[in-house]
């Protein structure tokens, strides 16, 4: 008689999220999310074939929840980028995992499309791209040094925030 399920990839993802949140990329290994799941390890190769799976589950599972947050916050580019930096600081371990190898191709590219709207509809399909990039570059320094506590000169960070956004989402609109 087969085996039955004791968890589903959904429960080892989700597990994995929480395990990367709580104690950071050296901390989600198999066996910290086989405890989780209420599993031996060695059963969880049965979903995922080894721990590179598993980080590359993780970032997707990531990406896709940013994702969902950034087609909450509709065609307007300051809305997502404020979308962005919400979810940044929700969770800077999925953040961080978002840029490592592990992310999947498909999973950035969806992630990638509404903000390519936004853009376009701010400067046009023929910029899109261009001023995405230009959005996701900017956003991506500034939450990095954000996230690792890196402005230390004093100020207002979220007002600096503001500040930038203002300023490159009227530098794309002239």
């Amino acid at each position: 008689m087969p085996t039955p399920e004791r968890t589903s990839v959904e429960e080892i993802v989700a597990a994995g999220r929480e395990i990367l949140e709580a104690s950071g990329a050296g901390g989600l290994t198999m066996q910290a999310v086989a405890t989780r799941v209420g599993v031996r390890a060695p059963s969880l190769y049965k979903r995922l074939r080894d721990r590179d799976a598993l980080f590359a589950a993780v970032a997707a599972a990531t990406i896709d929840a940013l994702t969902a947050r950034l087609e909450a916050a509709g065609d307007d580019l300051e809305a997502i980028a404020h979308a962005y930096r919400d979810f940044a600081r929700d969770h800077p371990e999925g953040f961080r995992i978002m840029f490592t190898s592990a992310a999947p191709h498909d999973a950035l590219e969806r992630s990638a499309a509404p903000l390519i709207r936004a853009a376009a509809a701010q400067v046009g399909e023929d910029d899109a791209l261009d001023a995405a990039r230009l959005v996701t570059a900017w956003a991506n320094g500034f939450l990095q040094m954000e996230l690792s506590g890196a402005f230390r000169l004093g100020g207002d960070v979220d007002r600096a925030f503001e500040y930038g956004l203002r300023r490159l989402t009227a530098s794309l609109a002239a």
